[in-house]
């Protein structure tokens, strides 16, 4: 099997085509969790497998975490996919990509920006409260299409220099929360300027922080959009491996139309020789 290994902003994925649909879906599981380990395979956040489009779009994407656990959609993945899908004559300039989600709009900005239109919010809940260990946090409660991608967003004051421990073990409580009946992405922020915030997050399925998270970044976005703290144009999110920037459009308590930009980068191609896993 042919794959890329690309990342955006440092999440980072490995993509399969599988165009002719010769992967069994049953195998899938078992190629993620095998070919995303660290240092024992190639090693990724997750897995994307691209498939003929079913709705009319220009193709599917198949995404799965490094568990082997099937996700709802990913964002700095879906930005990756368009590279992916433009350069291998899958699509054009804009293109519209098929996701268990719903589809999702990509547009090619220059050699390396790439911007997707997410899903927008099927549920948005402001003024949540998470008691771990005695101690309330106030957070926000997002879920992007249907069915929802679930994420909580939590403000933590001081994040650039928190404890990566403390955060850590934080994350992986409010991760498995009663609040978060489906589990939870959790994306810890702190406004830092206008439009600026920092945030880093704890993905499901990868069961650790990443490098970056686009729904987390819009997931936080909307949430204070939503509560006027933010305008909705060119916000910037710093997160340790790159800058994303969101827009977005609020009105009428809602939002709508949110637009994820941000780098990406093919690292490599190559052949899956993974012995371990009897393909």
């Amino acid at each position: 099997m042919d794959f890329w290994k690309m990342n955006g902003a440092g999440n980072d994925f490995i993509i399969l085509s599988d165009m002719d649909r010769r992967i069994p879906d049953g195998d899938i599981s078992r190629i993620a969790a095998t070919l995303c380990q660290r240092r024992l395979s190639i090693g990724a956040d997750g897995l994307m497998v691209v498939r003929p489009a079913e709705q009319g779009g220009d193709y599917r994407m198949l995404f799965y975490n490094a568990d082997g656990t099937e996700a709802e959609m990913c964002g700095n993945g879906a930005r990756c996919i368009c590279r992916y899908g433009y350069e291998n004559g899958l699509a054009g300039e804009t293109q519209h990509v098929e996701t268990v989600s719903g589809t999702v709009t990509g547009r090619r900005v220059s050699q390396r920006q790439y911007q997707v239109r997410l899903n927008d919010p099927t549920m948005l809940e402001t003024d949540l409260s998470a008691e771990v260990e005695g101690a309330a946090w106030p957070c926000a409660y997002v879920e992007l299409g249907r069915p929802g991608l679930p994420h909580a967003a939590v403000p933590y004051k001081g994040l650039a220099s928190a404890e990566e421990s403390v955060l850590l073990k934080l994350g992986r409580k409010l991760r498995y929360h009663e609040l978060f009946p489906k589990g939870a992405n959790v994306s810890f922020y702190e406004l830092v300027g206008t439009d600026h915030l920092l945030a880093r997050t704890y993905e499901r399925g990868v069961e650790d922080f990443t490098m970056a998270c686009g729904t987390g970044a819009a997931s936080v976005t909307a949430a204070l959009a939503l509560l006027g703290r933010v305008s909705g144009r060119a916000v910037q999110v710093d997160m340790p491996g790159g800058t994303l920037t969101i827009d977005l459009t609020c009105a009428q308590g809602a939002v709508t139309d949110i637009c994820l930009t941000g780098p990406t980068n093919i690292v490599c191609k190559g052949a899956v020789t993974d012995e371990e896993l009897q393909i």
